[in-house]
């Protein structure tokens, strides 16, 4: 599963997967100076229950070490990833 990284507006990104031009996952910030706002996680119905959220999250993670961000978690679902988990300590904001 590849993830695109997508640029909505200055400011407002996204990890996205689509598969036959339908977007089926997507995980989306807003970006203050060196702080991701995580601000919204989605995951369709065809792919629930597979771990396709964490992978989302982890692959955000994974960009926010590349470029010394730290992450705001804002959206139900990485509050909770990030009360559940130490993997993200490094770069919670």
């Amino acid at each position: 599963m590849e993830f695109k990284l997508s640029e909505r507006s200055p400011g407002h990104f996204a990890f996205e997967y689509e598969k036959d031009g339908e977007k089926l996952a997507e995980i989306e910030w807003t970006q203050r100076d060196h702080v991701m706002d995580m601000t919204h996680t989605y995951v369709s119905d065809a792919l629930r229950g597979q771990g396709v959220a964490k992978k989302l999250l982890d692959k955000a993670a994974e960009y926010a070490r590349e470029n010394q961000y730290k992450m705001n978690g804002i959206c139900s679902y990485v509050v909770s990833a990030f009360e559940k988990s130490d993997a993200y300590n490094d770069v919670k904001a």
